[in-house]
């Protein structure tokens, strides 16, 4: 019995790993740049098939695939703000107003990239296979993929707090998300800062992707469920709250772990029961002013 429940809490700490780097990026883009960017799983489902197109095309270990899809997907996601979303926040008369228009943006980008994705790797599920096997500690079995993959989670996140915290660059980030416009007065260059959130929010998205993979069957059509998942989060950890966004995740993967341990069909609803709870008792969430 205690060892089953061990398994479970891993699990579900794994799941929580990947749903923390999943909404830590989206908590970013919305708490810096004020967009709720719905197109987020994209970024994810192409992480997650650069990862097996690398493994299975070219033998590439998944691992170093997290050297490959981040970048790239910074790259992308950073080019899509400067390019899209900076050209609206300047046609937008009020943020309000902009933040409406980017959800509609952000619809367009979502679908553009999953059409997209569909042509190039087709609508079949996928997957690899990768360290498929167990280890031991002590008496208890765990497979050695979720184990890797709970490390690397909880480094990524790790490093990614330090940096907002320790970092010059990550400092002006936090100052012009909450205040920018004397964040701008203090020579902080907002746009740059804004396109360099929005970036940052796709690189870990990229990374979630890369780790999703290893573990999970993926296809085109596979970003719009954990971008749902990623905003149950981040209203559970407190809507702009970093450190609430890490809590948040791996508190809905030990939920996702054991209600799928009970009855793997209700795992979805748990979650949708959760989050519509939050909107009624706690709507500012656990990190939330």
């Amino acid at each position: 019995m205690a060892i089953a429940i061990i398994n479970i809490l891993v699990s579900g700490l794994v799941l929580g790993g990947i749903y923390a780097l999943i909404s830590v990026g989206l908590s970013m883009q919305y708490g810096v740049a004020r967009i709720l960017n719905v197109a987020h799983g994209e970024f994810i489902m192409v992480g997650a098939f650069i990862t097996w197109l690398l493994f299975t095309g070219y033998q590439i270990n998944p691992i170093f695939a997290l050297a490959v899809s981040g970048p790239f997907l910074f790259l992308i996601g950073y080019l899509v703000h400067r390019f899209l979303f900076k050209k609206l926040k300047e046609n937008s008369p009020t943020i309000a107003a902009f933040e409406g228009n980017s959800i509609l943006l952000a619809f367009g980008i979502m679908f553009v990239i999953q059409s997209l994705a569909t042509i190039v790797w087709g609508s079949q599920v996928k997957g690899y296979s990768f360290m498929a096997y167990s280890v031991y500690l002590g008496d208890i079995r765990f497979s050695a993929n979720r184990l890797m993959i709970l490390v690397f989670a909880v480094v990524l996140c790790v490093l990614f707090y330090l940096f907002l915290t320790k970092t010059r660059t990550g400092k002006a980030i936090r100052a012009a998300a909450q205040d920018p416009e004397s964040a701008g007065i203090m020579g902080v260059n907002i746009n740059k800062m804004l396109a360099l959130c929005f970036g940052l929010g796709a690189l870990m998205a990229g990374f979630a992707g890369v780790l999703l993979s290893m573990v999970y069957p993926i296809q085109t059509t596979m970003g719009l469920q954990y971008t749902v998942i990623a905003i149950i989060v981040v209203v559970l950890g407190g809507l702009g709250s970093i450190p609430g966004s890490l809590l948040g995740g791996f508190i809905l993967g030990l939920i996702g772990g054991i209600v799928n341990a009970i009855e793997p069909g209700l795992t979805l609803a748990a979650y949708y029961i959760l989050f519509m709870l939050l909107l009624l008792i706690r709507p500012m969430g656990i990190m939330g002013r």
